[in-house]
C-alpha cells in the first residue's frame, strides 16, 4: 500500500502497510503505567441487576466500562486548554493527522538534582531541518517504560528555553515518551507547557503536546510521515495513537 503525499514542493512516499505505533496502551492491570499519584486503570465488565455481563458469565455480550484519566494512564495527546481556565478541545482544535516529523534522541543532562532536556541539545538535532512534529526519545530507552510508576519519582523534563525552541522552529506537534514535558513539581509553573503553547501572546490553539510514547529503538532516528490519531473526546486530552511511517527513497 505505496501512497504519495504532495508536501509543499515535494512528493513524499510511504508504506501505509509498514506502520511503526509509538502508542502505549491502556489497560486494566496494576502494571499499566502511571502517573500523578493515581490508582491503576479500571476495565470491568458492568453489572445489572446483579448480573456481570460479561460472555465469560453466561452473556450474549461483552460490556466493559473503563475508568482512566489520560494524562496518567497512557499516550495522550493535549492542547493548551491542559493549562487554561477556558477548555480547548483536542477534538475540536487537531483537524489535520499528517505531518512531517523528525525522530531525535538524547541523553538527558544532569542540572542539581534533575536531569533535562536543554536548548542546546534540541538545537544540535535538529539543525536547519524544519519540521511540523518532532518525535523525542530520552535515553536509556526499555520497555519499563510501558510499566513504569512515575509518581514522585522527579523524571526527565524539558527546560523552558528548550521548549521555547521548539515554539521558535514552528514545531506544532511536540511528541515525548516522558509524563510530562515538565517537572513534576515545579510548583505549577509549567514553564515547558507555557512556552511551547505561548501563553503570554496569542495562544498556539493548533499546536499539541504527546506525553507517554514509546519508541522502539528499532526506529532510528530521522525524518517520517507522522499519523496522530486521537479518539474524539471533547475535552483537553485524548488517548491517542501516533504512528510513524518511513519515507521511501
Amino acid at each position: 500500500m505505496i501512497a504519495t503525499i504532495q508536501y509543499k514542493s515535494r512528493k513524499l512516499k510511504i508504506d501505509l502497510s509498514l506502520p511503526l505505533d509509538l502508542s502505549i496502551p491502556i489497560t486494566g492491570k496494576s502494571t499499566n503505567v502511571n502517573a500523578w499519584y493515581l490508582d491503576p486503570p479500571k476495565i470491568t465488565p458492568e453489572v445489572m441487576d446483579g448480573e456481570i455481563i460479561s460472555v465469560a458469565n453466561g452473556a450474549v455480550v461483552n460490556f466493559n466500562t473503563i475508568s482512566f484519566n489520560p494524562h496518567s494512564h497512557g499516550t495522550h495527546t493535549e492542547t493548551v486548554g491542559h493549562i487554561t481556565e477556558e477548555m480547548y478541545s483536542i477534538n475540536q482544535h487537531l483537524k489535520q493527522f499528517f505531518f512531517l516529523a523528525e525522530v531525535v534522541t538524547v541523553a538527558p543532562e544532569k542540572l542539581g538534582d534533575d536531569y533535562v532536556i536543554s536548548r542546546k541539545q534540541l538545537q544540535f538535532a535538529l539543525g536547519n531541518k524544519k519540521r511540523d512534529a518532532i518525535v523525542i526519545r530520552t535515553m536509556p530507552n526499555t520497555r519499563e517504560k510501558f510499566s513504569r510508576q512515575y509518581s514522585n519519582t522527579n523524571p526527565t523534563y524539558l527546560l523552558e528555553d528548550a521548549a521555547d525552541y521548539l515554539k521558535s522552529k514552528a514545531i506544532k506537534h511536540l511528541l515525548i515518551d516522558l509524563p510530562s514535558v515538565d517537572k513534576e513539581q515545579d510548583g505549577g509553573e509549567l514553564l515547558a507547557h507555557n512556552a511551547f503553547w505561548n501563553t503570554s501572546g496569542k495562544f498556539r490553539l493548533d499546536a499539541t503536546i504527546t506525553e507517554f510514547i514509546y519508541v522502539s529503538n528499532k526506529i532510528k532516528d530521522g525524518k517520517y510521515m507522522l499519523n496522530l490519531q486521537i479518539a474524539p473526546f471533547e475535552n483537553d486530552a485524548s488517548p491517542s495513537k501516533p504512528i510513524l511511517y518511513k519515507i521511501i527513497g
